[in-house]
């Protein structure tokens, strides 16, 4: 990845290096936001999270690439705004809040509904095909993760947290898909900055309108919690957010949107190695599913969603239609809205 604006390769091994990410970093936010909520209000240390990674990324980013071609305008920070609200306020924020009313193991369910959310949208608003092995392996992946973390819905739960995470995996699906066609900054790193400032300024927003800001006590905040928000905005945002944006404008959004039921094995792993937690025999079975969905969604086609594109790159750029050569910026045109799934499964359209 690459936060300037020239030519830099997408290759699969990028991808793949940025999907790994993903998996195994937001594996790991759940314990991370549970910590931090110990001692911090949850929507308030959220915006806090996304200012502070925010402001030191553009602060970065703005400075590179094509500074006078590429200078954000009114249209793109309204982009942003919309997209770090659906993201960081209505998908982050919603299951911070849900999380103080239902167990983790609930939540990480009802978040690996994110998949089938963006299928069911991608189909009835885009119009794209969807291949059968693609189908077969998100509705194989969503029955996996509820074999894992099922055990957790028995007994008495809150329905309003329940109904607010099921909200936020929706917010974060529509987020998502706007997100491949917004009018964003042609440097990726530039338009991932501005939507973590815009959804941190959403989140305080919120958070000061609940009543949060009463119930900040610098000095009963643990060193525990404040390395948590540490870790969050490091490796959750800087590095976990980042690349799953970056993912959606290079990589099929059936193959990023795995990270939902990845994330659940990472958690349980996670869980073992840390906490000596048993892993059973469900627990087994269930990860067996979840990869193999996976492996199912991988194989209905490539890593990258662009052979469309490199075929029109080649047109205009002799000798430039190798996918790592494409330019990384050309990747988010709106133009490409109109690139339909192919029967191999290959997403053309994001941006």
């Amino acid at each position: 990845m690459h936060v300037g604006g020239g030519r830099r390769p997408a290759g699969p091994l990028m991808i793949w290096v940025a999907l790994s990410a993903v998996y195994v970093i937001w594996g790991t936010t759940y314990l991370a936001i549970r910590v931090v909520n110990e001692t911090l209000p949850p929507l308030l240390s959220a915006s806090v999270r996304f200012l502070v990674a925010g402001a030191i990324m553009y602060a970065w980013t703005i400075r590179r690439g094509d500074q006078q071609g590429d200078r954000p305008r009114r249209v793109q920070w309204g982009a942003a705004a919309i997209i770090g609200t659906l993201l960081l306020l209505g998908g982050n924020g919603g299951v911070v809040w849900a999380e103080k009313t239902i167990p983790s193991g609930l939540a990480a369910l009802l978040v690996a509904l994110v998949p089938l959310w963006m299928a069911l949208l991608d189909r009835l608003v885009y119009h794209r095909h969807l291949g059968a092995r693609t189908v077969v392996g998100l509705v194989a992946g969503f029955g996996g993760a509820a074999l894992l973390v099922g055990g957790e819905a028995a007994g008495d739960v809150d329905l309003a947290g329940m109904l607010f995470v099921v909200g936020a995996s929706l917010c974060w699906s529509i987020g998502s898909l706007y997100s491949r066609q917004a009018p964003l900054p042609h440097r990726p790193f530039v338009g991932i900055s501005m939507e973590m400032l815009a959804g941190g300024v959403a989140l305080g927003v919120v958070g000061v309108a609940v009543g949060e800001l009463g119930q900040v006590d610098v000095s009963s905040f643990s060193r525990a919690s404040l390395l948590g928000l540490l870790y969050l905005i490091v490796f959750g945002s800087w590095i976990g957010f980042s690349a799953y944006l970056w993912l959606l404008r290079v990589a099929r959004t059936s193959l990023v949107s795995t990270y939902a039921y990845v994330n659940p094995v990472v958690a349980v792993f996670l869980g073992w190695l840390i906490l000596d937690e048993v892993i059973t025999a469900r627990t087994l079975v269930a990860g067996g599913i979840i990869v193999a969905s996976v492996a199912l969604i991988i194989s209905a086609g490539g890593t990258a969603k662009d052979a469309e594109i490199e075929r029109e790159l080649a047109v205009e750029e002799p000798g430039a239609g190798l996918e790592g050569e494409r330019p990384l910026e050309r990747v988010g045109d709106a133009k490409q809205a109109t690139l339909a799934e192919d029967g191999g499964g290959e997403l053309d359209a994001d941006g």
